[in-house]
This record gives C-alpha cells, sequence and structure tokens, in this order.
C-alpha cells in the first residue's frame, strides 16, 4: 500500500494512507512511499526517491501533476515561512500539530500519485539496497546534533574576521544533513541548511567536541591508489601506499622519495594525458575498456555516470571509492548499534566516530571492520582526540 510519513523525526509518528490520516493503530501492509523518514522503520518499505535516483517531486512528476503540485508545495512554503517567522524550529516540532489536516491530506495524496507514478515507469536500480542503507545512516546523523563549543579555542578569537566566523558557526545550524546526490559521482555534499563540514576550515574543527569521551577518526592510507590497484586485480600492500610505489612502480630510483612519488602519482591520476607512469600495476586504458562504454561510467556498485572520456578514469576512481567509505560507514553503524557511541560524520574517505569510553574495546573492531573492503584489506590511519582539530595518531 502507498503511504506518505507526514513528519520526518523519529518522535513525530503520523502516517497518510488510502484517504486517510492515522496517528494511533497505523496500517501494517505500508509498503511504497516517496522517501525515508524515521518514522517507520519498516524494512520492506521501498523509496521511489532512490528509483528516480534524487530526482525532486517535481522533477519526477508527469506533466499532468505538475500545476497541482507546484500550487501545494507554494501553500506549503508559505506555512514553513510563516513559522521561520515566528521562530517556531521545525526540528522539536511535528508538522502535523502545525498545518491544518485538510492541506495535509491533500498534499500526501498528490505524493502518493507521484510515488505510485515512479513505481509504474521506473526501474529498480541495481545498487538499490546500497542506496537505502546509505539513506538511512545519512537520516541519523541528519538529526544528531554536533556538540559546537568554543572551549580551548582563544587561538581562534584573535583576528575579527575569524572571531565572526566563529560566532557565526556557534549560532548556525548545529546538524550536519547530507545530500545523497549532490555530486554525479556519488561523494557525499551537504544541503544549504547544514553545518558546512566539508568545507570547514581545517583550524575550525576545534569546536567541533565529541558529545562522549572522544572521536575516533577512520581514513584510508592511499584510498583512491587502493582502489586502482583493486580494480586492477593487484593484492593490496599491507604498508603505506606510496612507499610501494617507490620500490615497485618507480624501481626505488634514488631520486624518487615518498613525497615525489605521491606527487608524481596524483599528477597521473588526475591528468588523462600524463605519461608519466607506465607499469601493469595501474593501466588506465584497460580499466576504462572494462567500465567505460558509449560515454558512461558504470562503476562496480552500479552507478552509471555521463562522462567525457578526459574524466572517465578520474570519475571511476572516485566514485568506486566513495562508496566503498560509505558501504564501510553502514557496517560501522550496524556495529554500534545499542551502543553510546555512534558516527559523528562522514568527510570524503574518513568517518569520524563520537566514542564513549565504555566502548573503546570496540575500536580494533571498528578498525578490521573499515579495512576490509572489496578489493582486498586496506591500510587504515587511526588517530583520536578530543575535539575534531587536534587528533593524534593512535596505534593498535
Amino acid at each position: 500500500m502507498i503511504f506518505q510519513t507526514l513528519d520526518d523525526k523519529t518522535e513525530c509518528v503520523g502516517v497518510y494512507t488510502d484517504g486517510k490520516l492515522y496517528f494511533e493503530d497505523i496500517p501494517s501492509d505500508l509498503t511504497h512511499t516517496w522517501k525515508y523518514t524515521g518514522t517507520l522503520k519498516n524494512k520492506e518499505v521501498e523509496y521511489a526517491w532512490l528509483y528516480c535516483n534524487g530526482r525532486t517531486l517535481e522533477q519526477a512528476a508527469p506533466d499532468d501533476m505538475l500545476p497541482e503540485l507546484v500550487k501545494a508545495q507554494r501553500r506549503f512554503g508559505a506555512y514553513m515561512k510563516s513559522f521561520r517567522i515566528a521562530k517556531i524550529s521545525m526540528r522539536e516540532h511535528c508538522v502535523f500539530d502545525l498545518v491544518p489536516a485538510d492541506f495535509l491530506k491533500q498534499f500526501c495524496e498528490i505524493k502518493n500519485k507521484i510515488t505510485e507514478y515512479v513505481f509504474e515507469n521506473y526501474e529498480k536500480p541495481d545498487h538499490y539496497d546500497h542506496l537505502a542503507g546509505v539513506q538511512q545512516l545519512l537520516y541519523k546523523i541528519k538529526y544528531q546534533n554536533l556538540n559546537l563549543t568554543n572551549d580551548g579555542c582563544r587561538n581562534l578569537f584573535y583576528r575579527t574576521r575569524d572571531r565572526e566566523k566563529i560566532k557565526n558557526l556557534l549560532d548556525g545550524y548545529k546538524h550536519i544533513d547530507y545530500n545523497l546526490f549532490g555530486t554525479v559521482t556519488g561523494r557525499l555534499a551537504t544541503n544549504p541548511e547544514s553545518f558546512p563540514v566539508l568545507t570547514l576550515r581545517q583550524d575550525y574543527r576545534k569546536i567541533i567536541k565529541p558529545h562522549n569521551d572522544f572521536f575516533l577518526s577512520l581514513d584510508y592510507n592511499g584510498a583512491e591508489v587502493r582502489t586502482l590497484l583493486g580494480l586492477s586485480g593487484v593484492e593490496q600492500p599491507t604498508g603505506d601506499i606510496h612507499q610501494w610505489n617507490v620500490e615497485n612502480v618507480f624501481g626505488g630510483q634514488m631520486n624518487i622519495t615518498r613525497e615525489v612519488a605521491k606527487t608524481v602519482f596524483f599528477a597521473w591520476l588526475y591528468n588523462p594525458s600524463s605519461r608519466a607512469i607506465d607499469t601493469a600495476y595501474y593501466d588506465r586504458q584497460k580499466l576504462l575498456g572494462e567500465w567505460y562504454t558509449d560515454g558512461i561510467i558504470t562503476t562496480p556498485y552500479h552507478r552509471s555516470i555521463k562522462v567525457t572520456q578526459d574524466k572517465a578514469f578520474n570519475y571511476l576512481i572516485q566514485s568506486t571509492t566513495a562508496d566503498i567509505v560509505l558501504e564501510k560507514a553502514v557496517e560501522i553503524d550496524k556495529l554500534l548499534e545499542g551502543k553510546k557511541s555512534f558516527i559523528s560524520h562522514i568527510i570524503h574517505d574518513e568517518i569520524v566516530i563520537d566514542l564513549a569510553d565504555e566502548d573503546k574495546d570496540l575500536t580494533p573492531q571498528i578498525k578490521e571492520t573499515f579495512s576490509e573492503t572489496r578489493y582486498g584489506n586496506y591500510m587504515v590511519n587511526l588517530q583520536a582526540g578530543k575535539n575534531y582539530f587536534d587528533l593524534k595518531e593512535l596505534k593498535l
């Protein structure tokens, strides 16, 4: 049965289906809706938003439904604007307590029709299950407020410009609202009404403190390099990937240091015309022949990306790496179910956990889970600290 939830907050339980609003005794045969919310956690529900690859309601709606949808959205937008003017936080109130029931029925019925249209006209994506798991994790993160404070940040307040920026951050959004479809490659972006964690200046990270005892940061040693090796069928090196390149790609040349090797490698990786590296370990043309057809990269995670040939190789590596990290984040989130600790945020190939002291014995298991990818064991860098800037290497 097609339905719509009336709010996206876990504590705001309300559903529309078959012309009625339900707040108690919610029907048990709900199967299809527009988008995941925390209201219902039925794993059998399918989401039209994922079927149509993150399109908006307007983009997914057939032409004959657009006028009615636009009119309803304008009215809904007017309600939201009035709540903002009245300084009513929608993170603290349920939509159905503030918006007239008759309008909610009208709006949800339109969404039901569009939802039905999507399921009738779109095929289920091959990577649907992957997207569904990531979507649910990002929802959790959205409704976790960051612990933002200027305690211990005196050095950030010496300049007027910095003081103003820090104040704006502290007075602004406290949550991270990721956009699952914000980039063509699958790397996460953030929506406008979100704490800007992806673009935050490095030293400003000091204002982000854990709710629990400390942050645990995990990232890969040479994530994209290892993904390239994995796609090429090469066994993952156990040590530093850039030092491995010095010895195996550059033949241990005396004038090639680790840093030089790293610079040369990435210059080659992002420049399709570069011939700086010539080795069977990294065969650009072979991989493009396998994954790039008729102007479309199809990644191992079944993302189909229309891209010019000069960017195709980069997109393949970047997209696959992004999905590896998201896949691992979902697994770690499941590992932490029922624990005090939780995933705080994700930045590119880094996962940051707000770790409680009582869960610290899980650290080796968390590291192992992150390391074990479909392309072998990636070397993991561990760091820990009392804020997100002052992180120190942690060796296990």
